[in-house]
């Protein structure tokens, strides 16, 4: 039987265990890893768990190669199935007018205007996109590189899917025109 003064004892002792010791949540890692996952995808396709800010590229049957995302907001993210059919080299940009709608300050150069801004380091969509599709109509949701890098491992973005440069660049050597995405 428990006594008072043996529970508080061991609760007083557990205040002492240093840090290190204790059993902690793993911590969010953005580095590319090769991973065990548990569903059967076929090679070549990607999954995307926003959740735990996580898109894994099917290597091998059980097997991929994990990434840390950044993802949409509440209200704003994507979820379900589509297609890479367009991949650019640092892409070109404009918001969607519901993104004008909803932040005209932020967006205020791209308001009554057709300006669309180059690629280049300053382009949101950074290094490297990748164009989601349904039954052949563009989705306006893209994986994509980011001038942000603080939010990978957030949910920060209008809707699309955020990554590293270098690990998006990485991503975008791997996957061809025609890679299924599903987003849980």
């Amino acid at each position: 039987m428990i006594t008072r003064r043996t529970f508080l004892a061991s609760t007083a002792a557990a205040a002492f265990v240093p840090r290190g010791t204790q059993a902690q949540a793993p911590d969010f890692d953005p580095t590319p890893q090769y991973v065990r996952i548990k569903k059967d995808f076929l090679p070549g396709q990607m999954l995307i768990l926003p959740r735990s800010y996580y898109l894994y590229f099917v290597t091998e049957p059980r097997k991929a190669i994990r990434y840390g995302v950044g993802v949409g907001k509440a209200g704003l993210e994507f979820t379900g199935t589509a297609v890479i059919q367009v991949k650019k080299e640092w892409p070109t940009w404009r918001p969607t007018d519901e993104m004008i709608e909803r932040d005209p300050r932020s967006y205020a150069r791209f308001k009554d205007n057709d300006y669309v801004q180059p690629g280049g380091p300053d382009n949101p969509l950074g290094a490297r996109a990748l164009y989601l599709f349904q039954n052949g109509v563009d989705t306006y949701f893209r994986i994509h590189g980011t001038t942000q890098p603080q939010t990978i491992g957030q949910s920060a973005s209008n809707g699309c899917i955020r990554m590293l440069n270098a690990h998006v660049t990485d991503l975008y050597e791997r996957v061809p025109i025609g890679t299924v995405v599903t987003v849980l």
